[in-house]
């Protein structure tokens, strides 16, 4: 498999579950416990993951030539909480 690829699924592997970890964890943390510092630390490492993600979107998309469509759809798969594996499975060679 090619290196670029595999990087990608990482990233995007790892942005869905930050993002998860946020929404579960972190914010009931936050808002129901009082406790907001796991928001910080889980919301830094989330948005980095986040620009990260939409990065490589636009280079598979040079790569592996997609449409417009489909880099829409795999940039729009990353605010949705399981949107990234989604697009992993879905836009990606195996």
């Amino acid at each position: 498999m090619d290196y670029q690829i595999k990087a990608f699924k990482i990233i995007s592997i790892l942005e869905a579950i930050s993002f998860l970890l946020l929404l579960l964890v972190a914010m009931p943390l936050k808002y129901i416990w009082g406790y907001p510092q796991m928001v910080e630390t889980v919301g830094m490492a989330h948005g980095v993951l986040f620009i990260l993600y939409l990065i490589a979107s636009y280079y598979m998309y040079e790569k592996l030539n997609w449409s417009l469509k489909t880099l829409a759809i795999v940039m729009v798969c990353s605010v949705l909480p399981l949107g990234p594996f989604y697009a992993e499975r879905k836009y990606l060679p195996s």
